[in-house]
């Protein structure tokens, strides 16, 4: 059975804000009580948080679907809805968050750290938050916002101090099994580790974590064998150990092709060129590895490469090997840039930014202007296009931000269709310049005076059609001689 995940594609889904509420205080011998809907709640966030106790990624692995929670609607009486509860996603040290397209959208390196994967929908205002010196008892409320959707990727790379890295059956599990209280499956066949081995070693006063990488191959860095897999697990580590097998079977093999090889796959895979390198040739115990050890050490070490001769099971030079890896780790931490506090960054607004664009489109042999801001966009979806009133406030709010000018400039005339939103899920409208309406524009509760007006595009649309309908019955009552 499955026990480590190291990569996992993750759908979130922020909750939805709740709606905002249209009510009137309604109280014996107060009958002008007011407007006392109150505002719906703000949905949940789907938020990333880096646990030192999650060692995998399995969970989501079975469960690849989250969804937090939905605020909930305002209510009469000036009550509030409840904000929806946010979902906190543990998650392991090093885990990296990608989109579909592999685009590193945030790395999640140290205990805490947070991501907010998904943004919960704000709630909409209830109509007593909506209330003005001239609407004095809007009939309408705004709709919650729905919650972001999130297709994204997490991958796990390992954080560790050492990485060991090398062939199949070299030893590598041996080694971190004596080095560190890890226990990982050791046995005498090809691909004994199938998922990254994480030991903690103290040589001293230096504490430093020590990683076991699957068994490389040559073409590893091309999706060959495991490599590919767990190359990544590699990334993070100061110091690389090359764990070479001295007493190999294989007649082909000998140390130094083995060393040549794992190297060329570690440049094929890029970023790790700077990374110090150790050289341990283990098995030594036998002794036919004993003799190629002596006879390989001096062309190792005329590389500039520090050899090790070890044995995992006769515990041989495993002392001397944990110090000299203690003193790289120290001056790989000590070579670290400090951290820095995190420091408050505010980008005002530039002072010609209108917070939309408008661009002119051909739909159908007609203009079609398309309006793109976050602010039109998140208005038109709070707004109920049902009830006149909500969609005259709608109006009221994009010609004080600006659009209805936008559209003069753009070249928008009266009945012009107007697109608010992406193409796929876009609000269109036939356009009609208004002024700031007056308290003599509203009507009842519900209703706005200006809708009662001739559309002149929908006329326009209707008359087409019925030249159409004519032209096909005109064909319809032909009769050919």
């Amino acid at each position: 059975m499955t026990t480590f995940v190291d990569r996992v594609e993750l759908h979130v889904a922020a909750g939805s804000g709740g709606h905002g509420c249209a009510s009137v205080h309604r109280e014996k011998f107060k009958p002008l009580g007011g407007p006392d809907g109150g505002n719906g709640g703000r949905g949940g966030d789907v938020i990333l948080t880096v646990d030192q106790s999650v060692t995998t990624l399995l969970d989501y692995h079975h469960s690849p679907h989250r969804k937090a929670t939905n605020g909930k609607p305002g209510e009469g009486g000036n009550r509030s809805g409840k904000d929806g509860q946010d979902l906190v996603l543990p998650v392991p040290d090093g885990t990296v968050v990608l989109d579909r397209a592999g685009n590193v959208i945030a790395d999640l390196v140290g205990h805490g750290t947070s991501y907010i994967a998904a943004q919960g929908g704000r709630g909409g205002l209830g109509n007593a938050a909506l209330a003005s010196a001239r609407r004095k008892a809007p009939g309408f409320a705004l709709l919650g916002v729905p919650g972001d959707l999130q297709d994204i990727v997490l991958e796990l790379k390992t954080v560790a101090d050492v990485a060991l890295v090398g062939y199949p059956s070299a030893g590598k599990s041996s080694l971190i099994s004596v080095l560190s209280a890890a226990k990982p499956k050791i046995a005498d066949y090809p691909f004994t580790t199938l998922v990254p081995n994480l030991g903690v070693v103290t040589a001293g006063s230096t504490v430093y974590t020590i990683a076991d990488v699957p068994g490389l191959i040559p073409g590893a860095s091309q999706g060959r064998g495991l490599g590919l897999e767990f190359l990544r697990h590699v990334e993070r580590c100061s110091v690389l150990v090359h764990v070479l097998d001295t007493a190999t079977l294989e007649s082909d093999r000998d140390p130094v092709s083995d060393l040549d090889t794992i190297e060329e796959e570690l440049r094929q895979y890029g970023g790790l060129g700077n990374r110090p390198r150790v050289v341990v040739l283990n098995k030594t115990d036998v002794p036919d590895g004993k003799d190629l050890a002596e006879m390989v050490r001096p062309d190792l070490e005329a590389r500039g490469y520090r050899v090790f001769e070890v044995s995992a099971v006769a515990h041989r030079g495993l002392r001397e090997l944990s110090f000299a890896l203690a003193e790289l780790v120290a001056g790989a931490r000590a070579a670290r840039p400090k951290e820095e506090a995190t420091r408050i960054v505010i980008r005002p607004k530039a002072v010609d930014d209108a917070g939309f664009t408008v661009t002119r489109e051909e739909a159908d042999g007609e203009p079609l202007f398309r309006v793109r801001g976050d602010k039109p966009e998140r208005w038109v979806r709070q707004t109920d296009f049902n009830n006149d009133e909500a969609v005259g406030y709608l109006a009221d709010r994009l010609n004080r931000l600006g659009v209805e000018g936008e559209l003069m400039k753009a070249g928008a005339r009266s009945g012009d269709g107007v697109a608010i939103g992406p193409e796929e899920n876009a609000v269109v409208f036939d356009w009609e310049p208004t002024v700031t309406a007056g308290a003599e524009m509203l009507g009842r509760r519900g209703e706005d005076h200006r809708f009662e007006a001739p559309r002149p595009a929908a006329q326009r649309r209707r008359d087409r059609q019925a030249e159409r309908d004519d032209s096909e019955r005109e064909y319809d009552d032909f009769e050919p001689f």
